[in-house]
């Protein structure tokens, strides 16, 4: 039996009061299913649903359901037929959570409810959505920041890490495509390896609804962004697909705080699939494909100063602008992945994925522009095509041991060209004509491979310790490898209150298709050349990081937590922009250090619900040891001596929002995000203002007797029209200034089919 809390449906007498109600379900029971209901059949929605024991035969089947009313007197003894249901078991989806342990980390949750109730629904960009959890730092390009570090941050699709691409502009994920996303942190098991910072681990929509969804969204900046996901089930095969299509003239920051940015026009098409086939009771194999499109205006700086010998090394006139300037770039990333999952034993369960990503970049200058501002300008091409094999598995020793053991191996080759144009230096003065310098620098062969066993052995009732090792190793640039040992424990203190800690080594080799591998002597003698040669391999950054943290139920509605974090590296990665091409660099400091706290508050209760994180973080490095001809000697000599806050370093950070759905069914939504400001001026020693912005939305079904049902949206992004600047074109590693948008209205209409 089921007892769950139904809305008065029309079928019940009007009447009588909402009650809860019984669900018999008629059929031979044997093994742990869940319930889910079947389009246009009595809603059962799965976070209401209490299950003590339901079994089931088979992992699917249709099955009549009868419903006994047994609140009221009158009714107690009457029943109403309804529609057969669907019943889908649940015996996958917990075979895949036996391969990803939280173990002694920490874990925020997004769930499909939690992406609806922000503003702009799933037409939030992924990234934006991890900007509400907690120590998530918001930078220019879209890029992310967790606790503290640079990138780092790993993406896994259905437990099956995704290949690291080149890093854009856009998002190349879509948050449509997410059934639920979590943010890992912290002191990670073994089976997290390379990216740790952050893992973000997407559950894709499975078993969606036959039919599907068309949503037309759109408003300031000329935003045009529609959508298509559909999917179905046919006995043992389900699908699920999505498009979108983005244009704006917001394609990236603009660097000045004007509303309306000069020349930043975009054009975005994304796509993925996901498809899978039970081949018998216990083995589904799985495709997961996704592409990005995505083309880039560089918007202009206007007003700026031109080299006057430049101009007449040219011949061009004085009054030259900068608003004219024509930069282009254009990104594509490609992926799938092949899953076959499944249980050799009873004990045993595994998941074997092949997975492949292409994703390249294109910087086009205007070469004159660039010459007559910059000295130089570089025509870049970059790709990155890997491919490679995950196992993980997952064995069930004993009631209180659960071993897990898996490798991830790839392959990778890249293709790095740079054809720039520059002036020749003669007697310490420019002179001409232009000439062009090919600098083309393929890499092939780079592998990664690691390994991994881990024990999550449960103690007792209050006590899991999961204990292990993995061993990584890269051979790219240079060839590193090194043995990670891991520990966490889970202790719960009460019913209501959980404690956490845990220690990981980790081992982070640098993204090898960002790793600059110029040829510096090619420059000498001309406007492109350096004021050093000295450029030392960019080596695989080595960590020891501590973790320690408390959950608290506090009531059944409110839920509370506090973690705290100390990380200690060696040849510290970090990345940084260098020219006026939009392309990050990796390079090491010699050694850094991360700290902080965070604290967390989720609070639901019938129709309304909020969450607010705190973050407070330090994140330092010193002596820059690797592509030491990026900088000046005067930023080298003071990083040499001094402890230095990285660029992306954000002191305080806070994240709140919430929902509440009114009687008429109006759902009303907002959020926040305060940033104390990125860090700015000789060496990062200052940091920019902070700033607060605040995004409403609202969102209503409704039902038109010739349309049929749709959702109407109103979005109102940075409310107040704040000006914030992320980035004024100063620190370690930032070449132009970037300003967050201003206000924007939005507008969406969501129709079902």
């Amino acid at each position: 039996m089921i007892k769950l809390p139904l809305k008065l449906q029309p079928w019940l007498p009007a009447s009588h009061a909402y009650k809860p109600i019984l669900l018999s379900i008629i059929t031979a029971l044997s093994s742990p299913m869940s319930l889910a209901d079947e389009t246009n059949h009595v809603a059962l929605p799965s976070e209401l649903v209490t299950i003590n024991t339901i079994n089931l035969d088979t992992d699917q089947h249709i099955l009549p359901v009868k419903v006994l009313i047994s609140d009221d007197q009158s009714l107690q003894n009457e029943s109403i037929e309804l529609p057969a249901i669907q019943v889908t078991g649940e015996r996958f989806k917990q075979s895949r959570s036996s391969v990803s342990s939280k173990t002694g980390g920490s874990a925020y949750q997004f769930d499909s409810n939690d992406i609806k109730n922000l503003p702009s629904g799933e037409n939030t960009p992924l990234n934006e959505v991890l900007l509400q959890a907690p120590g998530v730092v918001n930078d220019s390009y879209g890029q992310l920041h967790v606790r503290g570090d640079h990138a780092n941050t790993q993406y896994r699709i259905n437990d099956i890490v995704l290949p690291e691409g080149l890093s854009g502009f856009g998002q190349a994920l879509d948050t449509r495509f997410a059934h639920n996303i979590n943010l890992l942190t912290g002191a990670l098991p073994a089976e997290y390896g390379f990216r740790t910072s952050g893992v973000v681990e997407i559950t894709t929509k499975g078993n969606y609804n036959e039919g599907g969804n068309i949503d037309l969204y759109g408003g300031s900046n000329n935003t045009y962004n529609p959508s298509i996901q559909f999917g179905g089930t046919d006995g043992n095969f389900s699908y699920y697909v999505n498009g979108s299509y983005l244009t704006n003239n917001l394609g990236i920051e603009n660097p000045t705080s004007s509303i309306n940015p000069i020349h930043d026009n975009t054009k975005q098409e994304k796509g993925f699939v996901f498809l899978n086939y039970f081949i018998d009771n216990s083995t589904s194999l799985s495709f997961i494909g996704g592409t990005y499109s995505g083309k880039f205006q560089i918007p202009n700086n206007p007003g700026q100063t031109p080299n006057t010998d430049n101009l007449t090394t040219l011949g061009l006139p004085r009054g030259y602008n900068s608003s004219t300037l024509n930069d282009q770039q254009s990104e594509t990333s490609r992926f799938g992945v092949l899953a076959l999952q499944g249980s050799l034993t009873e004990k045993l369960d595994y998941q074997l994925a092949l997975f492949t990503r292409y994703s390249s970049f294109q910087y086009v200058p205007d070469v004159v522009g660039n010459l007559v501002f910059n000295s130089e300008a570089s025509d870049i091409f970059r790709s990155s095509f890997s491919k490679g094999l995950q196992v993980d598995s997952s064995y069930h020793l004993n009631d209180a041991n659960i071993v897990k053991f898996g490798l991830l191996g790839s392959v990778e080759n890249i293709q790095s060209n740079n054809t720039s144009s520059v002036f020749p230096i003669s007697s310490g003065n420019i002179s001409s004509p232009v000439v062009n310098i090919v600098d083309n620098n393929p890499k092939n062969g780079n592998t990664l491979m690691g390994i991994y066993l881990q024990d999550a052995w449960k103690v007792n009732n209050k006590l899991t310790v999961n204990y292990g090792a993995r061993f990584d190793a890269v051979d790219a640039f240079i060839s590193e490898h090194q043995l990670s040992p891991r520990v966490g424990l889970v202790y719960k203190v009460t019913d209501q209150t959980t404690f956490h800690t845990g220690y990981a080594r980790y081992f982070t080799p640098p993204p090898t298709e960002l790793v600059s591998s110029s040829t510096l002597a090619l420059f000498q003698g001309t406007t492109g050349q350096t004021t050093s040669l000295l450029n030392s391999p960019v080596k695989s950054e080595r960590g020891d990081y501590l973790d320690t943290g408390l959950s608290h139920q506090l009531t059944p509605a409110l839920s509370l937590g506090i973690d705290t974090y100390y990380k200690k590296t060696k040849n510290t990665v970090d990345e940084g922009q260098f020219g006026p091409a939009l392309l990050l660099t990796p390079f090491n400091y010699g050694e850094g250090r991360i700290y902080g706290v965070e604290l967390t508050a989720n609070y639901k209760l019938d129709n309304f619900s909020t969450y607010a994180n705190f973050a407070r973080n330090i994140s330092q490095a010193k002596d820059i040891v690797s592509g030491q001809y990026l900088f000046n000697q005067a930023t080298l000599n003071y990083a040499a001596n001094n402890w230095i806050n990285v660029d992306h370093a954000q002191s305080l950070t806070i994240s709140s929002g919430g929902s509440y759905v009114l009687p008429d069914g109006i759902r009303l939504k907002g959020d926040l995000i305060f940033a104390s400001g990125l860090r700015n001026g000789f060496a990062n020693t200052t940091s920019l203002p902070s700033y607060t912005v605040f995004n409403l939305g609202a969102s209503q079904k409704l039902k038109m007797p010739s349309f049929g049902d749709a959702e109407v949206r109103l979005v109102i992004n940075n409310l107040f029209d704040r000006i914030y600047e992320i980035r004024d074109g100063t620190g370690i590693g930032v070449f132009a200034p970037q300003y967050g948008p201003r206000r924007g209205l939005f507008i969406g209409l969501s129709k079902s089919f």
